[in-house]
């Protein structure tokens, strides 16, 4: 066999391992990842060993205008983090003798090819590290990364946060319980981890003076600021971890405005605040009982509500949290299944970041999901679609006790 014709049954063992890889379980359905693995395979090997750009990424596979900026849309990053987990995942089952190894190293947007055998004469060596490149987002929560994302969160809160932390908490630590075990079976019983969502509101404006909630009409043509979450999210994720960690399985962490089409229709979710925030939740599929909606008149413009939308005797049609200093909020929990029956969604939030805590605590409590269980019913996926309504109790700006005051499901 001739060099040339050695080289193009190389190439042509490299693309059709490529497409074993896009047609498997782990990547069947998911579009964006597809199309990125393609794209750096066909660079890699029509230009090996040749760097790949951040933005060049960004423009060619995922559609975003030129110029980019990565600083503020990570979009490339953690994409290329989902496929390289993908490839690990792949690997690891499917691939596990598949003669030719597809990697992306971490630190680069180069694709390599390693034939088994170990001979390397195939592989396309690996890229420098790009300085645009930052570090990976996180897959679980470890207590170093913790503490530093608590960190970051609370500096952009610190009026919240300087009260909130010095408050103990009010619940017992999380164990792994038949009735937590039972709850969340759905989001344990598929392999892949669930993606927790949390709020990253617009704002416009400076930190330092006026910084407001976006309004499009407003503030059309101001840069939106979409980097500020709340304390009781920061809390709340952390509960979040520390429940998943006792049920050995991981989470992953990402904001509301980086969720992607795919990442709705192939994975487990948890949504940490309300859509007033939390924005993504508009989009998609989610309540038909119980809704967040923004007070546009009177002397609560612009707090936010929960509508009851079928009230039943002795019901209130809506509920909302009480004047600063706030001394009562009201949460949302809802298990939901319409978006795609394979996976599930949480819904967990409140009126005010407080209230999102406290709904976050109550279905990580073994009482409270207990609650659940028993109104809700079960099987050996886990709890059934429901809708529920919580009043909490705030205390010197901690949620203290959270109690049931709506509940609807089919069983209902």
């Amino acid at each position: 066999m001739s060099v040339a014709e050695a080289s193009a049954a190389g190439r042509d063992e490299k693309l059709g391992q490529i497409e074993r890889i896009v047609h498997s379980p782990g990547l069947r359905g998911s579009d964006s990842l597809c199309a990125l693995l393609r794209y750096l395979a066909n660079h890699a090997l029509q230009h090996p060993g040749e760097s790949l750009k951040e933005q060049q990424i960004a423009v060619e596979v995922f559609g975003r205008p030129a110029p980019f900026d990565p600083r503020l849309d990570s979009t490339v990053r953690v994409q290329t983090s989902r496929l390289r987990a993908k490839l690990g995942d792949y690997y690891r089952s499917a691939g596990a003798d598949d003669p030719v190894v597809v990697e992306i190293p971490r630190g680069t947007y180069m694709l390599t090819f390693e034939s088994r055998g170990g001979d390397a004469s195939e592989s396309t060596p690996p890229a420098e590290p790009q300085p645009s490149a930052a570090p990976e987002p996180i897959a679980k929560l470890d207590r170093r990364w913790f503490f530093a994302f608590c960190a970051a969160s609370a500096l952009a809160v610190a009026l919240g946060a300087a009260l909130l932390l010095r408050q103990p908490r009010s619940e017992p630590p999380i164990t792994a319980s038949p009735a937590l075990r039972q709850f969340w079976a759905g989001f344990t019983g598929n392999p892949e981890p669930p993606w927790v969502i949390y709020s990253n509101a617009e704002f416009a404006g400076r930190p330092d003076s006026d910084m407001h909630y976006y309004d499009a009409q407003r503030d059309a043509g101001l840069p939106i600021m979409d980097h500020y979450t709340g304390v009781g999210e920061v809390l709340a994720i952390h509960d979040l971890d520390m429940l998943f960690s006792s049920l050995n399985h991981p989470v992953r962490v990402k904001r509301g405005r980086l969720l992607s089409l795919d990442d709705v229709k192939n994975n487990n979710l948890i949504f940490v605040g309300s859509p007033s925030e939390n924005l993504t939740l508009r989009e998609i599929p989610g309540t038909s009982e119980f809704q967040f909606r923004t007070l546009t008149d009177g002397p609560r413009k612009g707090s936010v509500t929960i509508l009851n939308l079928h009230p039943r005797p002795g019901e209130p049609p809506s509920w909302l949290a009480s004047m600063i200093p706030l001394s009562e909020d009201y949460a949302m929990v809802a298990l939901v299944g319409d978006i795609n029956p394979t996976y599930r969604v949480m819904i967990v939030a409140g009126t005010t970041t407080l209230g999102t805590q406290a709904a976050v605590e109550y279905v990580c409590r073994e009482q409270s999901v207990k609650e659940l269980l028993a109104r809700a019913g079960s099987s050996p996926a886990g709890v059934r679609p429901f809708e529920a309504v919580l009043h909490v109790d705030v205390k010197g700006g901690v949620p203290v006790g959270s109690r049931m005051v709506a509940f609807r499901s089919p069983n209902s």
